[in-house]
């Protein structure tokens, strides 16, 4: 049993270390090297497009589930559904919001990453780039990190709008809690620093999306059955995370 736990603990520390390192040469080259604007337009535009239809869908019932919840509870408790706005607000932009939005582009543009740079790792597509001089993080992993970084605090918005939008949609037609009163819920109660707790939030969720999926893309070895094991294993790290 020891002898499994000290090679578990062993694998994490390496591939943590890995990951360091990994982010270490980005950043480096990010100051040292011509940046490759275009690519990094072009993913994160890749990113976006995957997830938006997703990440709107699954915010828009996940406030309609906080709305209907919230709502029946305080109108058991209090006779009449009050606050439902606030509650389903500070749930989605403080905390809900950034973590659906990570769980989403994960699952979805981060299984794709790391799948595309884990399939070039083992057909030595990076190898290649070794020898005609190119350096791969600068290349593949910058890219797409600044892609993440952009896209997910965009997702987070509209993850956040369409929560709020699923939420007034059950509070109105539901529980009868009149338009303006769900948009006063929302406008007495918020303020600019619950919006900036969730968008920090988001870029966090972000650099590590991105530094787990590219680092298990980058290190993939195995072939095919490689490729599959790195892809669910990046998922799996980052919903953990």
């Amino acid at each position: 049993m020891f002898t499994l736990i000290g090679k578990y603990m062993s694998n994490l520390f390496g591939q943590v270390g890995g990951a360091a390192q990994m982010v270490r040469s980005s950043l480096f080259w990010l100051t040292h090297s011509r940046f490759e604007f275009g690519q990094a337009v072009e993913q994160s535009v890749t990113i976006g497009v995957e997830s938006l239809g997703v990440t709107a869908l699954t915010s828009l019932f996940t406030g309609m589930v906080l709305a209907l919840q919230a709502g029946n509870t305080i109108g058991n408790i209090f006779g009449e559904p009050i606050f439902v706005g606030t509650i389903v607000t500070f749930s989605l932009i403080r905390e809900l919001g950034p973590v659906l939005t990570a769980v989403v582009v994960s699952g979805r543009a981060g299984a794709a990453v790391t799948a595309q740079i884990g399939t070039m790792a083992v057909t030595e597509q990076i190898d290649a780039l070794y020898t005609l001089g190119t350096n791969p993080i600068r290349y593949l992993v910058i890219p797409r990190m600044f892609g993440f970084l952009f896209t997910m605090p965009v997702l987070t918005l509209f993850s956040n709008l369409f929560g709020v939008l699923g939420g007034y949609l059950v509070a109105v037609y539901a529980l009868g809690v009149a338009g303006e009163v769900y948009i006063t819920d929302i406008t007495s109660f918020m303020g600019v620093r619950d919006f900036m707790h969730g968008f920090i939030k988001s870029f966090v969720f972000a650099f590590m999306v991105a530094t787990v999926c590219c680092y298990k893309g980058v290190s993939t070895r195995g072939g095919a059955e490689g490729v599959g094991k790195a892809t669910t294993g990046a998922v799996v790290t980052t919903i953990v995370l």
